[in-house]
């Protein structure tokens, strides 16, 4: 006899476990379903992000940048540290520490929300009436059956042709976040966040670090200003990043990986490197899904096909995250999960794409929401930009961090703010205020006119606004 719910989540990654609470805050019986393990076989809920993505990423992020910082910059404070080392082993156990102390959280909030959560493989197997049956494979197989379904089965990486990832010597994320020593020499394939990213730790601790990527500049995404500043400051720091170029053949030895590509003046080059990252991107996560079952629609790139709203072509079977259109970001994903939540209890929420911040955590950090000056050239949209260094800032020279600028982009009409981005220290935390400022349709005026605490590197932002005018104070 199938248990009875109100809805069955699929996924317990951001979108599926917030999704999932929401629902279950709004009074719905709710089932959960996700597969992933730690390597003692306990659950591990929280899909990419928490295992092998954001949360893992940053604890690395953090472990080498401090380190970096004891080399590079406690000096200039009057701090002498002589001979400092890394124990790489003990920074991946303090990584995996985290991991798990973040899937024991989500296992909790289901508890305190009564939420009934299964450790296996979600799929459709039919429907009886108006309720859709799903089975779990696993440890505890069980049939389950509900009115409402919500797929949020994330994503995986996008693979290299011809090559095949061991997370030996050619590693995905997930290999690249295990790594057990620096690499002397460590190559990426992929200039985009988790490329960046995972070429930053390495670099820290060590490695001499080769970037490959396809494109024809750094970052064609994120505003020409700010990614023209990062690409000066990667280069500073010892990125050796190659744009435009033309990925050969991938030869994986016993001892090395030989990367051939043609660089984007057509010179034929190999470089031979310890390791080698591949970090092209990834896409949507159907597998085992049983999708084709009950006839659930996915487009010629093998996203689940959905509307504004997030329903499916199947009447009650709603999907969310990296597995639908739109872009493959945590916060996207646990927005839509819990609209679609309240959108199922008869609400009216919405989730609006432009803006939605997006962030890069190297050092500086790179973060954004709306659109870049090239976009609003293309579109024909007559705006203002207004930019305030972070050299003139009080709080980024007492942390001795000046790196980067403040952009606001305005309507010159009617000054309404289309765009803000920041490359600097602490971006992820400054986009906040232009997100919040988009939201409540602000314009630059308005973030100028707030007064800002003194001395914060808040202030860059209401600078950058009143830059848009002209009348910035401190430069």
């Amino acid at each position: 006899m199938a248990e009875q719910f109100d809805v069955i989540v699929i996924g317990a990654g951001p979108g599926g476990y917030e999704g999932a609470i929401r629902a279950a805050q709004l009074g719905f019986k709710v089932a959960c379903i996700d597969d992933a393990s730690r390597p003692d076989g306990k659950p591990a809920p929280g899909g990419t992000c928490t295992n092998v993505g954001c949360i893992p990423s940053k604890a690395l992020l953090q472990s080498s940048e401090n380190f970096e910082q004891i080399g590079h910059a406690f000096a200039e404070h009057g701090i002498g540290v002589e001979r400092a080392t890394m124990d790489v082993g003990r920074m991946l156990a303090r990584k995996a520490k985290i991991v798990a102390q973040s899937n024991d959280g989500i296992l909790y909030l289901f508890k305190k929300n009564k939420i009934t959560f299964f450790h296996g493989v979600g799929s459709f197997v039919g429907k009886t009436g108006d309720a859709w049956r799903v089975a779990v494979a696993g440890k505890n197989p069980a049939e389950l059956q509900a009115t409402h379904v919500i797929v949020a089965t994330g994503s995986k990486p996008r693979p290299l042709p011809n090559v095949a990832i061991d997370n030996v010597r050619v590693l995905d994320n997930e290999g690249a976040l295990a790594i057990p020593a620096a690499p002397k020499r460590l190559g990426v394939v992929g200039a985009g966040v988790i490329g960046l990213e995972m070429g930053s730790v390495w670099r820290r601790l060590g490695a001499e670090v080769t970037i490959l990527e396809a494109l024809p500049s750094l970052l064609p995404a994120v505003d020409t200003t700010i990614a023209r500043e990062a690409q000066k400051l990667f280069a500073r720091q010892g990125l050796a990043i190659h744009t435009g170029v033309t990925i050969g053949a991938i030869d994986v030895g016993a001892d090395a990986v030989t990367m051939n590509y043609t660089d984007a003046a057509g010179q034929a080059i190999a470089v031979s490197v310890d390791q080698l990252v591949v970090a092209i991107g990834r896409v949507p996560f159907t597998a085992g899904l049983g999708g084709d079952t009950v006839g659930l629609a996915r487009d010629e790139r093998g996203f689940i096909t959905v509307d504004g709203a997030c329903r499916t072509n199947l009447p009650n079977v709603w999907a969310v995250g990296d597995v639908v259109r739109g872009p493959m970001l945590a916060h996207k994903a646990s927005e839509e999960g819990v609209a679609v939540a309240e959108r199922i209890a008869g609400q009216a929420p919405h989730v609006d794409f432009n803006t939605i911040p997006w962030v890069i955590y190297t050092s500086p950090e790179i973060a954004w929401v709306g659109r870049t000056e090239q976009q609003l050239k293309a579109d024909g949209v007559d705006f203002r930009a207004g930019q305030f260094p972070f050299t003139a800032n009080g709080r980024a020279r007492a942390m001795g961090d000046t790196r980067g600028l403040v952009k606001v982009l305005a309507d010159r009409a009617t000054d309404a703010i289309l765009g803000v981005h920041v490359i600097g220290p602490l971006a992820s935390e400054l986009i906040s205020e232009g997100v919040v400022a988009m939201e409540f349709g602000a314009a630059s005026e308005d973030i100028a006119r707030i007064t800002h605490a003194h001395p914060t590197l808040s202030e860059a932002v209401r600078e950058a606004a009143l830059a848009v005018d002209g009348r910035t104070l401190n430069l």
